[in-house]
């Protein structure tokens, strides 16, 4: 893969980390103010919903966070963008697709049909 390639996404992969970390600050600091008294049930069950809903989008975004950290130290070590599956090259498109993928397209679409055959 070229510098430039490897420089964007190492660019890339940094400001989606900031963003999603800064995400989760706000998050907590907002699960820690003080909970509002509601008298209609309605609302109190509107408010949980909304709470459950956030918690679940900061669960995956928590599993994204820890792919991105992987990545950049693939960057590091300089095996980003090598299919770990076959040891082929990543295609760059693939990549701007889906910047945390360790495996090339072709590689996953068959992880994937196994998968789909054994029912996971």
């Amino acid at each position: 893969m070229k510098k430039k390639d490897m420089d964007y996404f190492r660019e890339y992969l940094n400001n989606l980390l900031e963003e999603l970390l800064s995400q989760a600050d706000e998050t907590v600091s907002g699960m820690t103010t003080p909970k509002e008294n509601f008298p209609d049930p309605t609302d109190r069950a509107s408010l949980e919903a909304d709470r459950n809903f956030m918690l679940r989008i900061r669960d995956r975004e928590s599993k994204l966070i820890l792919k991105i950290k992987k990545a950049l130290e693939r960057i590091e070590n300089g095996t980003f963008g090598v299919c770990e599956s076959c040891g082929e090259d990543i295609s760059v498109e693939r990549l701007k697709a889906r910047p945390v993928t360790t495996q090339c397209i072709d590689c996953k679409m068959k992880e994937e049909a196994f998968e789909k055959a054994l029912g996971i």
